[in-house]
């Protein structure tokens, strides 16, 4: 049974998020007389700090046909390489490596790989993404850039909620993040035009060096009445370890062709 590249995709946009907010104190209940330049500020300031990471993570993935559950390695050297290996009974069914100007990947159910630009990730999901975006996606940042003068800020149920004065046309995005870290915990992305959805959920942040990890995120993706469910649980995380990115396409695999 051939896996989705969009099950990756998804598995790739959250797989984790960590930092801790500097500058600006967290509390445990949000201050609205707080400005959008500051939480803006310490959500920025929020970016964690390391050189390395290596983490294990358990996935269940539900679709309207199948319900899956897999083992997802995930390692990184920032700002420059990211690496997911996918796991199902101890075999490798699918690797993905990432670096500033490249994305490759391959998976070994349907034989199929990929190895260029990151057209496929933009395709993926309906909007223009780099290497940059891509990291920021996987820290618990925001890949829009978030300045104070084209944003606003309210508090929803004790969330700092900040969205454009003037949504993009077609491309609708809110974002949450919690008053004790200013790190995401929730946001949304619609295409209404493609009857795209794309919702993340992020369960309790653990505390780990200094940095903050989340213990669960919950995805839900629609795409033309389809549904797509994912839940992430981390099982252990390490930072500034020593860690390797082997990758290397097998022979006979076809080019996914966009």
């Amino acid at each position: 049974m051939k896996l989705k590249p969009i099950y990756f995709l998804l598995i790739f946009l959250v797989v984790t998020s960590c930092g801790g907010g500097k500058g600006l104190n967290g509390s445990v209940k949000a201050d609205k007389a707080l400005s959008t330049k500051n939480i803006l500020s310490a959500h920025e300031s929020a970016s964690p700090n390391f050189s390395s990471l290596a983490a294990r993570l358990q996935v269940v993935y539900e679709d309207e046909s199948k319900l899956q559950s897999i083992t997802v390695s995930l390692r990184m050297e920032k700002d420059k390489t990211i690496w997911i290996k996918a796991s199902l009974l101890g075999i490798t069914i699918s690797k993905v490596l990432i670096t500033k100007d490249r994305v490759s990947y391959y998976e070994s159910i349907g034989n199929t790989y990929f190895d260029g630009d990151f057209s496929l990730l933009s395709e993926w999901l309906g909007t223009e993404i780099d290497f940059e975006k891509a990291q920021a996606i996987l820290l618990g940042q925001s890949i829009f850039s978030l300045d104070a003068s084209e944003y606003s800020m309210k508090v929803v149920q004790n969330k700092y909620q900040l969205f454009p004065k003037q949504q993009p046309q077609n491309f609708i995005h809110y974002l949450f993040l919690n008053p004790q870290n200013f790190k995401v915990a929730s946001g949304s992305l619609s295409q209404p035009n493609e009857g795209r959805l794309l919702s993340i959920r992020y369960g309790e942040y653990e505390k780990i060096e200094g940095n903050f990890f989340p213990s669960e995120i919950a995805i839900h993706a629609t795409e033309n009445n389809k549904n797509t469910r994912i839940e992430l649980n981390y099982k252990k995380i390490e930072l500034n370890v020593s860690v390797s990115f082997p990758f290397t396409i097998p022979e006979g695999y076809e080019e996914i062709q966009l």
